[in-house]
């Protein structure tokens, strides 16, 4: 018996010797004189054990038969045996359609230690800053390295932005890397999207953050830097992790959601992933999205033409015309076309714009400057004239070099340039959009089928 048991028993039992009347015991506890009196007939047959409920102990009547219980933790521990207590609710509801409360699964999975409570768990300490007042104001972005796709493809990196306002995701990209051409082509669907933003959070990663101590950022930022420069948009670099907490924590549920929801989707590639993302974006934001204090968007329409934005989106980098009107970048030489007019730019500087897509445009002011390619590390030998009782020993020499160059694929640009990873997988994209055998030759089958 509880505390409240006892104290009923006695309140009864005054009133049963005629101590109490049942009145005033009615109002003591709270109950009806015909409660005190139905309470009395059962200490009288019963005894102190009466007053106790009779359903105490034991099973509930609306409790789940035992056959529903072990039904939905034998599915919960085959798929989802990872997931929360609430997106396994989810799963549950939309593909299998069951439906159980979430606390009532919430403390299934806690007895099958399928899930440990947040009371039972490590305490963390959190210093919060106040969100931003509007959509817009400010955009964190970060990329997240992780196995997304959980062995099925290579590790990538998830590039995240998301609104510090109202928490919203605006954009996500799956890349190889972090590079700057990644973080140049998400930057240009976030604007097409959504419009310029004031400004955006980053950390000091080398895309964001000169690594030069002595040199002056305003004279020399980095490619991305100078990206929203020329975008009239702020960028702001944090000096922690912690004080980027916003798209920090979103990782997080990221790689636990996420994950999960592409195993579901047999999402297996980057282009598959990158394809399906706008309706995870969507469902996310419905579900965790909060209203920012003031309803005004902050966000700038674009101005720029959409040539003005391609050449925005590239990597540029100034070089010096020699008096033959040749320069070199990234271990290629460019040969200027020698015209009349081009022949007065000798000595002076040139502007190279490497796209995202592979192209290279040079330009002088606003004049683009047609020109040729001379590849030292793709140059051909002609022909050789050898002897014939020589012929064993050039074989021999050539087959040394062949080995060689398999062996250590002996085709290294330059450090300072920018990595090619994306633009292999932008070059790769568009040859699959003329015809998929153009990308991948593998497939290729020939026609067996003869023509009378």
């Amino acid at each position: 018996m509880s505390d409240q048991d006892i104290n009923r028993f006695k309140v009864i039992q005054d009133v049963c010797e005629r101590r109490l009347k049942r009145a005033d015991a009615a109002t003591y506890l709270n109950l009806s004189v015909r409660q005190v009196q139905r309470l009395m007939t059962r200490l009288r047959e019963y005894g102190a054990a009466g007053l106790v409920h009779l359903s105490r102990g034991k099973p509930s009547n609306h409790r789940y038969p035992p056959e529903h219980r072990t039904k939905i933790l034998t599915i919960i521990r085959e798929r989802y045996a990872d997931f929360s207590p609430t997106l396994a609710r989810e799963k549950l509801i939309e593909l299998h359609d069951i439906h159980v409360s979430k606390e009532t699964l919430r403390q299934w999975m806690i007895a099958e230690q399928l899930w440990t409570p947040h009371s039972q768990r490590k305490p963390r300490v959190y210093q919060p800053r106040y969100r931003r007042d509007c959509l817009g104001e400010l955009i964190q972005i970060d990329g997240s390295h992780h196995d997304w796709f959980e062995g099925r493809s290579s590790k990538c990196c998830l590039l995240v932005f998301i609104d510090d306002a109202t928490g919203r995701l605006m954009n996500l990209r799956f890349s190889d890397t972090e590079s700057a051409f990644d973080y140049m082509m998400a930057t240009r669907e976030y604007i097409d999207e959504h419009g310029k933003p004031v400004a955006f959070y980053s950390d000091r990663h080398a895309i964001f953050h000169s690594s030069n101590k002595q040199a002056v950022e305003s004279k020399h930022p980095t490619q991305y830097g100078r990206m929203l420069h020329d975008l009239g948009i702020e960028l702001i670099c944090a000096n922690s992790s912690q004080a980027k907490g916003r798209v920090e924590r979103a990782n997080l549920t990221l790689q636990d959601r996420l994950v999960k929801e592409m195993r579901l989707q047999h999402i297996n590639t980057i282009e598959e992933a990158n394809a399906w993302l706008p309706y995870f974006i969507a469902d996310f934001n419905q579900r965790f999205a909060k209203p920012a204090n003031y309803p005004k968007d902050m966000h700038r329409p674009v101005r720029e033409s959409k040539n003005e934005l391609t050449d925005i989106f590239s990597w540029q980098e100034i070089r010096k015309l020699s008096k033959s009107l040749t320069f070199q970048y990234d271990k290629v030489v460019y040969l200027i076309e020698n015209t009349e007019e081009n022949a007065k730019l000798v000595n002076e500087s040139v502007k190279v714009l490497d796209y995202p897509d592979g192209t290279i445009s040079i330009r002088y002011g606003y004049r683009t400057l047609n020109f040729k390619v001379f590849d030292k590390l793709a140059k051909i030998d002609q022909g050789r004239v050898v002897d014939n009782k020589r012929l064993g020993q050039v074989l021999k020499f050539a087959q040394q070099k062949q080995e060689e160059f398999e062996k250590n694929q002996a085709r290294e640009r330059s450090k300072k340039a920018p990595k090619r990873t994306a633009q292999k997988r932008a070059i790769a994209q568009q040859l699959r959009a003329l015809n998929p055998v153009l990308a991948d030759p593998s497939t290729f089958k020939a026609s067996t089928s003869k023509k009378a």
